[in-house]
């Protein structure tokens, strides 16, 4: 599976402090591994078809399953979360 990043994705990861751009790229090699590798802890956003992994204790990201690839689409701290909700 390849990687698609949204124009949003692109904004967040850049806005990124360098040490979680880092840790960003670790969590999405998981990713690409087992979407369900316990650091992780991946989880899908309810009512959605959207879902959100760990990056580290304090920042997530956002992704969908297209169909040979993950969508990337937004990256930061929790509240990226409730962006994605709107």
């Amino acid at each position: 599976m390849n990687f698609v990043r949204t124009e949003s994705f692109r904004r967040d990861y850049k806005s990124l402090p360098e040490k979680v751009q880092i840790a960003l790229a670790k969590a999405l090699g998981f990713l690409l591994i087992d979407p369900r590798y316990p650091s992780l802890q991946s989880r899908k956003l309810p009512g959605t078809d959207i879902w959100y992994a760990r990056i580290d204790r304090g920042y997530r990201f956002t992704f969908q399953y297209g169909r040979d690839e993950i969508i990337l689409r937004r990256a930061g701290t929790h509240d990226v979360l409730s962006r994605e909700r709107r």
